[in-house]
């Protein structure tokens, strides 16, 4: 029976996993409590399944789950948590950005009587000041906008408890933002501070598309704002076409002005087509997600699972 599981999505991390799981080890070896590693395989396309399969044989404390195919790092992290059916567990990422030895910090503030501890950055070593920016921001709006606000400057890297694990496993809708999901659920929560580090090997796969669809995923699942903008920016702009039309008649009328022609035609034709298709474009997201939570299709599906230790699986005949 594991007391603590740590959890570890891991797509293409073959460069890294080995130095991961050497410095892991480590910090598990130290806690005075049973332990286990679950790696989950997000259909990785380089060594990385080959190299977890290793790490099985030679730590009887890894376990393993492979995914059919790449479903994404929320689905991956998941079903890592879905198979955490006794003790705590802790979400890392496997490139090392994330320290284990932080992981007995989380633990000691999990035996105070916490149910989440999350990691928050302090520093973000290795990344752009445009990346900081951004990261800033996208914290900031979801603060400032979402019913559930998310704390500043914080990942995955946190520890849940298994009343905290159990509340997670109930919410099983399909556009998944677990970092807000994580604050939804509530319980008593707090912040261990530290100072990320850079990638240590390997490429990061979350380039600024992906984070920009993140961001768009994170407020449209925990907040309406982009809808009710939308609504005050549709009545803000016919409010200004009805004052701005009400003035061309009067000069038209009381003034003889003549009404400016094809520029300003132009000009108020783009500016609320514009706004139209901007409305339109705020609606089919959230049409879009509602789709897709309609079709009720699994999160992931396991290809493979090593879910008992080497000690523990019969001797191959």
């Amino acid at each position: 029976m594991s007391e603590l599981t740590i959890v570890v999505p891991a797509f293409n991390e073959a460069a890294v996993l080995d130095v991961f799981h050497e410095r892991l080890a480590r910090v598990l070896d130290a806690l005075p409590l049973d332990s286990a590693v679950l790696y989950v395989d997000d259909g990785s396309t380089d060594g990385t399944w080959a190299l977890i399969e290793r790490l099985l044989a030679s730590d009887g404390r890894a376990r393993a789950l492979k995914l059919s195919r790449n479903f994404g790092k929320e689905a991956a992290l998941t079903a890592g948590l879905d198979h955490v059916t006794e003790g705590a567990a802790v979400a890392i990422d496997a490139d090392l950005q994330d320290p284990p030895e932080l992981i007995p910090e989380l633990v000691a503030q999990w035996r105070a009587g916490f149910d989440v501890v999350y990691a928050t950055r302090s520093a973000r070593a290795g990344e752009t000041r445009l990346k900081r920016l951004t990261a800033a921001g996208f914290y900031r709006a979801m603060e400032r906008f979402s019913d559930t606000p998310l704390p500043r400057d914080t990942g995955d890297f946190r520890l849940l408890s298994r009343r905290a694990l159990d509340a997670l496993a109930r919410l099983r809708e399909r556009q998944r933002f677990m970092k807000g999901l994580f604050a939804w659920i509530g319980y008593r929560q707090t912040a261990v501070r530290y100072q990320r580090e850079p990638r240590q090997a390997g490429r990061s796969k979350w380039n600024y598309w992906r984070l920009t669809q993140l961001a768009i995923e994170g407020i449209t699942s925990f907040s309406t704002a982009p809808l009710r903008l939308a609504t005050w920016v549709g009545l803000g702009s016919s409010m200004l076409a009805f004052v701005y039309g009400v003035w061309v008649l009067a000069k038209a009328l009381i003034w003889g002005d003549p009404v400016r022609g094809y520029p300003t035609l132009m000009l108020v034709i783009l500016f609320l087509g514009g706004v139209q298709l901007l409305a339109l474009g705020v609606i089919g997201e959230y049409l879009g997600r509602s789709y897709a939570e309609s079709k009720q299709r699994p999160l992931y599906f396991v290809e493979e699972e090593r879910l008992a230790s080497c000690m523990d699986r019969p001797p191959a005949p």
